[in-house]
């Protein structure tokens, strides 16, 4: 990684595109500490160290801090993540937009346009809901429909800047601007969550505990982001053998391929969507100050993952089986909205191509399929590992951090991602000094 660097820095072209990544970055991290016009700060941090919701800490560390300081960027970049995956599913639903995502580079450019008016739409709504829903129980120093509409505007502008500055980073710098935003977002909690640890567990223990927590600590990160680069870079390749066939005088064909499907096929989408699940009725009575108590006040807390893997109350832990049953699930299904056998046997039959001891067409397709669900399983499993952990040892240690398997997961795929391109970039820019030669 660092001989990656150190070669792109020499080339002119792809240190600009560096360094005007960092410079967003920067930006980025600024904007997060500007204060929203009108807000009371102090009641918001104290509003939030008093929850106990996962679901809190998992979005505070998505948005970098910016949630807990209610700046300008609050929402960050989520209206736009979940836009992005209400279109991509509607995308299968919808032929229109089926038809849009075919027709190349220009119906996509329809599709993106689409997304971010839907991101404007969904940062309006939840920034109404924040701005009333906290201006009623004292987040604004002046309840009254300026200052309402003042926050209402603020966080959904910080909401859409933080949008184009991602797709500037796509257009000028490296690698994928919404990653690259995300990834500065949950790096930045990091040192915080490390020094929570050292607090917890090291500090003003005697010597041989606080080195014995040290090693300990320093084991489960290392062990974690091992796994997830394993479940990162797993591959079951296909083989795929091109039949030879006559083409004028000349015989072509013939040559070997393969299908790469990846272990995890869905990435962390189906931890987004089990803890959206999971945590959405406690984000809901939390935003309303409603207390439920009685049968409905134990299911929700059954949802809150601060209450899994706790002794003291075991029966919580009901909650964890159910959202490892969801994760599961998502994954399943999110493998089968964006990944088609069917489509992909045709296309190999037309081209020609079929898999070994394997008929083309129906049989093609149901192999894959078969293959397909072993490694939707697998890496369903390996995910809910990963996911899981961090709630093991918070309800046994109460070690809690806003940083967990999702996180690593997005850090590893970025980075990996990112370094990708950047040797890509390096890889065109010496062919094309071969050619001008």
């Amino acid at each position: 990684m660092l001989t990656t660097l150190k070669n792109a820095f020499r080339i002119k072209e792809i240190r600009q595109k560096i360094l005007y990544t960092f410079g967003m970055l920067i930006v980025i991290r600024l904007g997060s500490q500007l204060p929203v016009p009108g807000v009371n700060r102090d009641y918001f941090a104290n509003w939030f160290a008093a929850q106990t919701g996962g679901a809190f800490n998992f979005f505070n560390a998505f948005t970098g801090g910016s949630f807990m300081n209610f700046s300008v960027f609050a929402l960050n970049i989520s209206p736009y993540i979940t836009s992005s995956i209400i279109m991509q599913l509607l995308t299968i639903a919808i032929p229109k937009l089926e038809e849009m995502q075919k027709d190349g580079e220009e119906g996509r450019k329809k599709i993106t346009t689409i997304t971010r008016y839907v991101t404007v739409g969904l940062a309006l709504v939840q920034a109404g809901a924040m701005s009333i829903g906290f201006g009623r129980s004292g987040l604004l120093q002046e309840y009254n429909a300026l200052n309402v509409i003042t926050v209402i505007f603020a966080l959904t502008a910080g909401s859409a800047f933080l949008m184009w500055v991602g797709e500037r980073i796509t257009e000028k710098g490296v690698g994928n601007g919404i990653s690259v935003v995300l990834l500065i977002n949950i790096v930045s909690t990091i040192p915080e969550d490390f020094k929570n640890l050292y607090q917890q567990f090291i500090n003003g223990q005697p010597i041989a505990v606080g080195v014995l927590a040290a090693v300990i600590i320093l084991a489960i990160v290392l062990g974690m982001i091992v796994l997830v680069l394993i479940l990162n870079d797993g591959v079951r390749k296909i083989p795929v053998q091109y039949a030879k066939k006559v083409q004028g005088r000349k015989m072509v064909g013939g040559q070997t391929s393969s299908i790469p499907l990846k272990v995890n096929t869905s990435g962390v989408i189906p931890i987004i969507f089990a803890s959206s699940l999971m945590q959405l009725p406690l984000i809901i009575t939390s935003f309303m100050g409603v207390t439920v108590t009685g049968f409905w006040g134990e299911i929700i807390n059954g949802m809150n993952s601060a209450n899994w893997c706790k002794i003291s109350d075991p029966q919580y832990s009901i909650g964890l089986v159910v959202y490892i049953a969801l994760v599961i699930f998502f994954a399943y299904f999110y493998t089968s909205v964006t990944f088609n056998p069917l489509e992909i046997a045709n296309n190999m039959k037309k081209q020609g191509g079929f898999i070994p001891g394997i008929r083309p067409g129906k049989p093609t397709s149901d192999y894959l399929s078969k293959i397909l669900n072993y490694i939707i399983f697998i890496g369903a499993c390996g995910l809910t590992i990963v996911g899981v952990l961090p709630f093991f040892f918070n309800g046994l240690f109460n070690a809690s951090v806003s940083f967990g398997g999702t996180s690593l997961i997005i850090i590893a795929s970025v980075i990996l991602e990112t370094l990708k391109q950047i040797e890509s970039q390096m890889l065109v820019r010496n062919y094309k000094g071969f050619l001008n030669d």
